[in-house]
Formats: structure tokens, sequence, C-alpha cells
């Protein structure tokens, strides 16, 4: 179910204990959020390291995962990319409260962008623009970061817990323009014809949903068309986007490129390649920063026994 105005977040409707842990970790956010970039930086590490060491669940998928993905890799070089994929995840945490609290003028400070100027061709044509990412452990800072300098809508998935839920979905309805359940695609369709540009990121494994088995990383994954049917009943462009943290921890690096040539093409597998292949592209720039504790190869073709 989408959410409206009347689902912004409200304190009193939190008040019960089983919301304290969650209130005591907001307030540990909000506290980092006074440090230093680099120190929140240390702080994410920090616990990125905590959680490789408490799930031997997760460590068992991104083995996995990088197994598949980088056979040419010694074992050793993809203990590094896990460990570091972990503490990725731990300074999103940290990045995710800045996008909460700090001040626009303090997170400009962060960013550079490339390509911007590939947005604003295609709206100058009144041309719609869908953003085509990846699910990376940068994805909420860059999004935010990007709407800094062009209004954006965004897609969300409900989160179990209530109250982060509730004050996730009313931080990110203050600073994009929209806030959308990927279940409303009629809604989606209609801010991208409005030309308001439009975050997306396909790369998940969605079981039943209408997908072919397209490459990624030379493995038949799950992938679903509805990245082709959006292009086509909106008449947007689709422009690769990615959001890249720099190497000297000094910020970020949004890279945005021409819009995919000929898409959509008719071809559903065809289309499928074009999006992994890009998704891919950027995934190899920074393997580390991509979510590999997630099952992207959960689903299988008829008679393929599970990597999982």
């Amino acid at each position: 179910m989408s959410k409206h105005k009347s689902d912004l977040f409200r304190a009193r409707d939190y008040l019960h204990p089983k919301y304290w842990p969650m209130w005591l970790l907001l307030g540990l956010l909000r506290l980092a959020t006074l440090f230093p970039y680099f120190i929140q930086l240390k702080l994410g590490r920090l616990l990125g390291q905590t959680v490789h060491h408490l799930s031997a669940k997760h460590r068992k998928i991104t083995d996995t995962n990088l197994k598949l993905c980088f056979p040419e890799k010694s074992d050793s070089e993809r203990e590094i990319i896990r460990k570091q994929c972990f503490q990725n995840m731990g300074i999103s945490i940290m990045e995710m409260a800045m996008c909460w609290w700090w001040a626009p003028e303090r997170l400009k400070k962060l960013v550079e962008i490339e390509g911007l100027e590939y947005i604003e061709q295609c709206l100058d044509r009144n041309q719609g623009v869908i953003l085509l990412t990846g699910h990376f452990s940068s994805l909420e800072i860059g999004a935010r970061l990007l709407a800094l300098y062009t209004p954006l809508q965004v897609m969300y998935r409900t989160q179990k817990n209530r109250l982060f839920d509730s004050y996730l979905f009313t931080r990110r309805d203050s600073y994009f323009v929209d806030t959308i359940s990927r279940k409303n695609t009629l809604r989606l369709i209609k801010g991208i014809k409005n030309k308001v540009p439009t975050w997306y990121a396909p790369d998940q494994d969605f079981g039943k949903e209408r997908n072919v088995f397209a490459p990624f990383f030379g493995i038949p994954t799950a992938t679903i068309t509805a990245s082709a049917r959006l292009a086509k009943s909106s008449g947007a462009a689709m422009l690769p986007y990615y959001p890249l943290r720099k190497e000297d921890g000094s910020g970020y690096v949004l890279k945005i490129e021409a819009p995919l040539e000929r898409f959509p093409s008719g071809d559903d597998l065809m289309d499928a390649t074009a999006i992994n292949a890009s998704i891919e592209k950027f995934v190899r720039l920074q393997p580390a920063s991509y979510m590999w504790m997630h099952k992207r190869f959960k689903s299988r073709p008829e008679g393929e026994d599970s990597f999982y």
C-alpha cells in the first residue's frame, strides 16, 4: 500500500516499550551526525565489522556470490572484498543519518556530479528520465545528494519495524518529490510523465514477477522485464546512474551516463541483458560497494540446482 501525507511520522504513535530499542538507535544515529565526516566513516566501518563477525549467514551468501562472479580472483582477494562490503554496509547506516539530519550546504561539500547534462538534455526535449542503478550500499546517500541538484522521485519497500518505516518514509518525503511503493506502478509512471527524474533499481530477485534469465557476470540471472515496459509506457530515457564513494574517503562522485541506446528494443532478453550489463560495469568498478548479502541468483532455470 502506498503511503500518503497522513502516514507521516508522529512520535506519539510509537511510545510503546517495544519501540524503545529503535528510539535508542535513532538517538545514537542523531548523535553520530555531530561528528566530522571522517569519524562517521570510522564508526560505520566498525559497525560493519561487528555485523560481519556476528552474521555467519550473510557471510556465506556473500562468499557464494563473490565466488560465482569473480572466479578469477583468489580466496584471499574475495575475502578482502567481503570484509569491505560489510564495512560499506555499516557506513551506509551513518550515511542514512547524514541524509536525515545534515543541512544541504554540508552535504554539498561532499559531492561531485558527472553527467547531469544528460538529465537536462532529456527534460529539454520533453522526455522523462529513469535513472537506472543497482543496490549499492551508497544508494541512500547517492539519492539524497542528487536531490540537491534535481527533483527526484524514488521507490521504497516497507520496512518490518513500524517506527523505522514511518520515520524513514517521513525523512525521504521531506527531500524527494515523491516516495512511491514499488507496487504502485501507475503513480510511478505518472511522475515520470510529469518529467520528474526517477530513481530505479531492478537488480533483485523478485521471484514470481515476470522475468527472463539474462547474463549477469556471465551467470543466467532472473531479471525482471518490467524495466523495458516502464520505459515504453512512460516514453522515458533510461540513464545509467551510479553513486560511487571516493577511494580517499573525501566524499562521493555521482556518475550519470548517456541513455541506453535502442531501449526498449522490444526483445525482453536483449533489454534485460542491457540492464544487467550496465549494472555489472559499475559493480566491477567498486565491487565492495555492491550489496552481495542478498541472494541475487536465488531463482534458477528449470532443472538447475540452487547456489545457496
